[in-house]
């Protein structure tokens, strides 16, 4: 979801709770703080040694122990305008931050209108090679998770 759909969402439902549903079904705890709106920017070469940016909105989030607190849409929606200013344009993706145990950054997978919410999905973010052709990787998509059996990994791969 990238910042303008996410502020017409919000500004559609203006008068609903603001809630966020991690990858695994659990939900953020209410009570939680938009503690920073940042606009992140990402130079890097990838392994193929092409110069490549990525620019995009990330949302910090944060529990505390003030466990009475809720953010509304509305009121969302307005910490995202005060912030407009740092944005390039409103065609960032928007991503999450959130600690729990370690801290994660997700993206916004979906999202889901209740009674009295919205209630953005989010879904794991996931590393992935860039230059696949460069580096002999097969091009099957993603790798087997750590364990499962790979063609190239094995004597003989291009690992």
């Amino acid at each position: 979801m990238n910042l303008s759909e996410l502020k017409s969402l919000l500004a559609e439902h203006s008068q609903r709770h603001f809630r966020l549903a991690l990858p695994d079904g659990s939900a953020v705890p209410v009570s939680f703080h938009v503690t920073e709106v940042g606009l992140v920017q990402k130079t890097f070469i990838d392994c193929g040694g092409k110069l490549r940016e990525r620019s995009n909105c990330l949302l910090q989030v944060w529990v505390g122990e003030d466990y009475d607190h809720r953010i509304e849409t509305g009121k969302m929606a307005g910490i995202l305008e005060k912030a407009q200013s740092i944005f390039p344009d409103d065609g960032v993706p928007v991503e999450i931050e959130y600690e729990d145990r370690v801290i994660s950054q997700y993206t916004i997978n979906s999202f889901e209108l209740t009674a009295d919410a919205v209630v953005l999905r989010l879904a794991r973010k996931h590393t992935e090679c860039l230059a696949p052709e460069l580096c002999g990787l097969p091009s099957i998509g993603r790798l087997p998770a750590i364990g499962g059996k790979s063609p190239c990994c094995g004597p003989g791969g291009s690992c």
